[in-house]
């Protein structure tokens, strides 16, 4: 049972690792059109499109990331807690 915990969390932190580097792939200018960026884009934007939907930008800020870090941290600790 250790084992699984220990794999759903390697996999939700690789997810996470996913969306930071689609996050800061939107800094610099046509990175997301590349086949890295197109990739990663049908990986994480079903996941940050919710969140979008949810909390408009402001500005030129997108909040919705941050929010979509924070719920998938506490899916992964509520997870890991119920299974133990």
């Amino acid at each position: 049972m250790p084992y699984i915990i220990l794999l759903f969390q390697a996999v939700l932190r690789i997810y996470q690792f996913l969306m930071l580097i689609y996050i800061f792939m939107s800094w610099i200018p046509e990175t997301r059109s590349t086949q890295v960026g197109r990739m990663l884009g049908a990986v994480v934007e079903p996941y940050l499109s919710i969140f979008r939907k949810i909390i408009p930008p402001l500005g030129m800020i997108d909040f919705s990331p941050i929010v979509a870090f924070i719920v998938l941290d506490l899916a992964m600790q509520g997870l890991i807690n119920i299974l133990l």
